[in-house]
């Protein structure tokens, strides 16, 4: 991504978010601390954003045009994660178990996005990990790449799929993300450390997001552990989109409003019947729904 001096401010990229107060990484002047200008500018992890330098602190002022944001919501509040992401890994782990269902919300918010997905099974030297794969497998079948690795032992099988991307690291707590992340960038206590430093924000190291560089072509986003995932935010007509089993059915239903529940003429739920679609995801469909309508009453 390139960046440029804008008029007498400069440009940069958010490298750490920590509720209101950031780092941005800007050409030529390195890592900056910053506040926001007023209370109306949402920024995140990976946003691209104009600023104006106070000595050794920034205020940023606005934002350049994001091409992607990944956020959960609920019927009282939007919680954005990370902007200009090209791509989500979901990381889970035989153990503490993973639940599928949070996966799945996680790709269908990146799906709703055009943020494509990787999972990413760590900690592969356990005994369970064999059930923890054969998990995945429908979603692998759907056409999401799956990883298995041991990040403590060899984080290298991933770093293929990294190229060329900037990649959110999302998931429950304790499947080994910080793990992952130490094991391919080796700076990253010491950059987390300093970045903590620079804001006075210690305490604040669990609830933040980090972007690291790896290589010369590829980023990591590091994120909180997640213990639930809501999508009140995706339109019924986006949802559909998002799952990509439902895609080739679109627009064949007899109705044009057609909420694929019980219609006549149902093209999803015909595919359903022949098995083209897993009963699992239908039901995952139909609980979105359900949720979506609840927030808007």
């Amino acid at each position: 991504m390139s960046l440029n001096i804008v008029s007498d401010r400069v440009q940069g990229q958010v490298i750490a978010a920590y509720s209101r107060r950031f780092i941005v990484e800007v050409p030529q002047h390195g890592p900056i601390a910053c506040q926001v200008q007023g209370r109306q500018l949402r920024v995140v992890c990976g946003d691209v954003v104009n600023l104006i330098l106070d000595g050794k602190q920034g205020v940023i002022d606005s934002l350049e045009p994001r091409y992607s944001l990944l956020y959960r919501s609920d019927q009282f509040r939007s919680k954005p994660i990370a902007a200009n992401v090209t791509q989500i890994a979901v990381v889970v782990a035989p153990r503490p178990s993973f639940s599928t269902e949070l996966v799945q919300r996680c790709i269908v918010a990146a799906e709703a996005e055009g943020i494509a997905s990787l999972l990413v099974l760590n900690k592969t030297d356990l005994p369970e990990s064999a059930d923890a794969l054969a998990r995945l497998r429908p979603l692998e079948q759907l056409g999401y790449p799956v990883v298995a690795l041991s990040a403590e032992a060899d984080a290298n099988p991933i770093l293929p799929f990294l190229e060329k991307h900037t990649t959110l690291l999302i998931g429950q707590s304790g499947m080994g993300k910080s793990t992952l992340v130490n094991a391919l960038v080796p700076d990253a206590d010491i950059a987390t450390a300093a970045f903590s430093e620079a804001l006075d924000s210690g305490r604040h190291t669990t609830t933040h997001t980090h972007l690291y560089r790896v290589g010369d072509n590829a980023a990591l986003i590091d994120s909180p552990g997640l213990q639930e995932f809501a999508l009140q935010h995706v339109t019924p007509d986006k949802l559909a989109q998002a799952f990509v089993e439902f895609r080739p059915y679109l627009g064949q239903c007899r109705f044009r409003d057609c909420q694929h529940r019980s219609e006549p003429g149902c093209s999803i739920l015909q595919a359903a019947q022949h098995k083209l679609i897993d009963p699992a995801r239908l039901k995952l469909f139909y609980l979105l729904q359900k949720e979506y309508k609840t927030a808007l009453h």
